[in-house]
């Protein structure tokens, strides 16, 4: 994994999502409904538009896929996967816990994750083969590894959406993975990831995701020790859903998403 390539990604991560505390818990931006019903504000946009142009600055030849602006096409191998407000319905609440996701695939392959929680401060990066990295602040960075437990009654399991479950027709995974669990909590979105990642949480399953949502958190995830899957148990970040825990919960996990992976 080329360093120059990680610090750029670092570098603009930090700065998008510094952007976005400009806005966060302010009443300066009207809220806008997407074609899909989600919503999008100028902090999202404004902070997918930095992220660009930092990255296209020092690698003007990779490409970048976004969630809120045009693909850009590139020669490189290289394509980066932005996603700048990820939780922008806890953004909009004045909710911490939402961050800008940077992932990097070179060719179909993803090698490189960065989360980061400016309303937290905190952040989590990986890199294929070079481990993943927490930081507070501007703290020591500290390894991430996931918890090692095998029983999910012993677990916390998190997820973004409720409703989610409903509209795949799901109800009864959301159900079985609440009533096995030890705790159910909706700290979601990317949050919910990396406190997977660095062993605070034990299970976050989403029934619905982008690539966007999906590129940056397999590496971390992976370079953490844990597994991130679709809900058959296949690690990819174009399956439209996804499962992050540790290796000894998959088996159980996929127990009960298994029978419901292909209602999307």
């Amino acid at each position: 994994m080329p360093q120059d390539r990680l610090a750029v990604g670092r570098e603009a991560a930090s700065a998008a999502a510094q952007l976005t505390l400009e806005y966060f818990q302010t009443a300066r931006f009207a809220v806008e409904r997407k074609a899909d019903d989600s919503p999008v504000t100028v902090a999202d946009r404004s902070a997918e538009d930095l992220l660009r142009k930092t990255i296209s600055a020092a690698f003007p030849h990779d490409a970048i896929v976004g969630e809120e602006l045009d693909d850009k096409e590139g020669s490189s191998g290289y394509q980066w996967i932005l996603d700048p407000i990820d939780g922008t319905k806890s953004f909009i609440h004045g909710v911490p816990l939402y961050g800008t996701l940077v992932g990097l695939l070179k060719g179909s392959e993803p090698i490189l994750g960065i989360i980061e929680i400016p309303g937290l401060n905190e952040r989590v990066f990986a890199a294929k083969g070079e481990g993943a990295w927490f930081q507070q602040g501007q703290g020591d960075l500290q390894p991430c590894q996931v918890a090692e437990i095998d029983s999910l009654a012993d677990g916390l399991f998190l997820t973004s959406s409720f409703s989610g479950f409903a509209q795949r027709g799901a109800e009864e995974a959301f159900t079985q993975l609440r009533e096995t669990a030890f705790v159910s909590r909706t700290w979601g979105d990317c949050y919910g990831y990396l406190l997977v990642a660095i062993g605070r949480a034990h299970l976050m399953v989403d029934p619905l995701m982008s690539i966007w949502d999906a590129a940056a958190i397999l590496p971390v995830i992976s370079e953490s020790g844990g597994v991130f899957t679709d809900w058959s148990g296949k690690p990819t970040v174009e399956g439209g859903e996804g499962i992050a825990t540790t290796p000894g919960l998959l088996p159980s996990v996929l127990e009960i998403t298994g029978p419901f992976s292909e209602r999307r």
